[in-house]
């Protein structure tokens, strides 16, 4: 069982991934200068009660879930895919492991975030993201084929 957050992850998660930047992605020639790491509005998910948030990375951004307390936690390994359901949609997740954190689920949004002039724009784009995600349909009327992809999703074309 991976470790449970009680309280909000938002600092272990910052503090994991900048060292995470500092170290193993210094240099990373594909990462988008303008951005830095922070962790945009992690809260509780009343649907599963995970914590679910945006990771913001110069290499990546992603969305997250980190397991709580009291919370049904899938048994998988790193590197497996979890199937998370939401109003708008069934989202594939990767399962990640970190020293300082555990077990998490993330779904890739944008890697490499080269399309952000600024941290402003990336997190404007996060709540967005966070936003459109717990609308039911995605706020639009039920797709009749094939789910969008994450860039459709987002309003950035195929």
């Amino acid at each position: 069982m991976p470790p449970l957050w009680n309280n909000n992850p938002t600092q272990a998660l910052n503090e994991s991934f900048r060292h995470i930047a500092t170290t193993r992605m210094a240099g990373f020639p594909l990462a988008n200068p303008m951005l830095e790491v922070e962790a945009v509005a992690f809260r509780r998910y009343e649907r599963s009660g995970h914590w679910l948030g945006v990771m913001i990375c110069p290499w990546a951004m992603n969305l997250m879930l980190l397991p709580a307390p009291g919370a049904a936690w899938p048994d998988k390994m790193a590197g497996d895919k979890h199937t998370w359901h939401f109003p708008s949609g069934d989202y594939d997740f990767t399962i990640a492991e970190e020293e300082a954190l555990g077990t998490y689920h993330l779904c890739s949004l944008f890697s490499p975030p080269t399309e952000f002039e600024s941290q402003e724009a990336a997190r404007q784009t996060a709540y967005a993201v966070l936003a459109a995600l717990v609308l039911e349909g995605g706020g639009e009327e039920p797709p009749t084929e094939a789910p969008p992809s994450r860039r459709s999703f987002l309003g950035l074309g195929r």
